[in-house]
C-alpha cells in the first residue's frame, strides 16, 4: 500500500529542516564567500595598527565596488604572531569547522625556520594543513619563505624548497616569497630587522594578489 502524504508549507518545512540535518553542504547556500588568512606575525600586522597589514588591505580591496568582476569576500584573518607549522596544525581543524573558507591563505613556516626546527617536520605539517584545508573544500594558496643566510646553505635550501615540493605535490597556488625576500630594503623592515613596516603593507598585498587572483 502507497501512502501518498498531502502537499503543505508545513510538510515542506520539515522536508527542508531534514535535509538540512542531514547534508550540511546545503546549509551554506547563500553564505558569502570567505577567504581565511592563516599566518604568523606577518599577517598579523605585527608592530602596526591592524587596519594598516596587508591583510586588512585586502579586504578594503575585495568590497563591493572596488572589484566589480568578482563578489564581495568576507575576509577573516587568523593569523597569530609567533605561530609555527606545529602550532597551526593544532589550530587549524577548529577553524575551519568556525569560518568554512571557499581560500585558505596558508604563510606559516617562517617562525619554524628562524628556530632551526627539523625540515622533515615542517614539511609534513604544512603537507598536513594542506590536505585538510583542501579535504574541507576549500582552495589553498601557500606562501613561501626564506632565510638569511646566516642559517647555512644546507639548511636554507631545504627549508626553502619544502614549500615548493608541497605546492607541486598538491598542485596549489604558491607565492615563493613576500617581497623580495632576505634582499627587503632596510627601509621597509621594522628595527628587528625581520617585520614589514606598515609602507611595505600594500606591497605584500601587491605580491599576493595575482595569485589569489586566481582563485577568485
Amino acid at each position: 500500500m502507497i501512502i501518498v502524504s498531502k502537499f503543505t508549507p508545513l510538510n515542506f518545512l520539515y522536508t527542508l529542516l531534514f535535509l538540512l540535518a542531514v547534508n550540511p553542504v546545503l546549509t551554506a547556500i547563500g553564505k558569502e564567500p570567505t577567504i581565511l588568512v592563516f599566518g604568523d606575525s606577518v599577517s598579523a600586522a605585527y608592530g602596526m595598527d591592524p587596519e594598516q597589514g596587508w591583510v586588512h588591505l585586502l579586504s578594503e580591496q575585495l568590497k563591493t565596488g572596488t572589484q566589480p568582476s568578482m563578489p564581495s569576500y568576507l575576509v577573516i584573518n587568523a593569523s597569530v604572531s609567533g605561530e609555527t607549522t606545529g602550532g597551526g596544525l593544532v589550530r587549524l581543524p577548529k577553524t575551519l569547522e568556525i569560518h568554512q573558507p571557499d581560500i585558505l591563505v596558508l604563510e606559516l613556516g617562517g617562525n619554524d625556520g628562524l628556530r632551526g626546527y627539523p625540515i622533515d617536520k615542517i614539511d609534513s605539517n604544512l603537507r598536513a594543513m594542506t590536505a585538510m584545508a583542501l579535504t574541507s573544500g576549500a582552495k589553498v594558496l601557500l606562501i613561501g619563505m626564506v632565510l638569511p643566510p646566516n642559517y647555512g646553505r644546507r639548511y636554507t635550501e631545504a627549508f626553502e624548497s619544502v614549500f615548493r615540493q608541497v605546492a607541486a605535490e598538491f598542485d596549489i597556488q604558491f607565492l615563493p616569497f613576500f617581497l623580495q625576500g632576505v634582499a627587503t630594503p632596510e627601509s621597509l623592515i621594522q628595527g628587528d630587522g625581520i617585520h614589514p613596516r606598515a609602507e611595505a603593507q600594500a606591497m605584500l598585498l601587491e605580491d599576493v594578489w595575482p595569485y589569489l587572483e586566481k582563485l577568485l
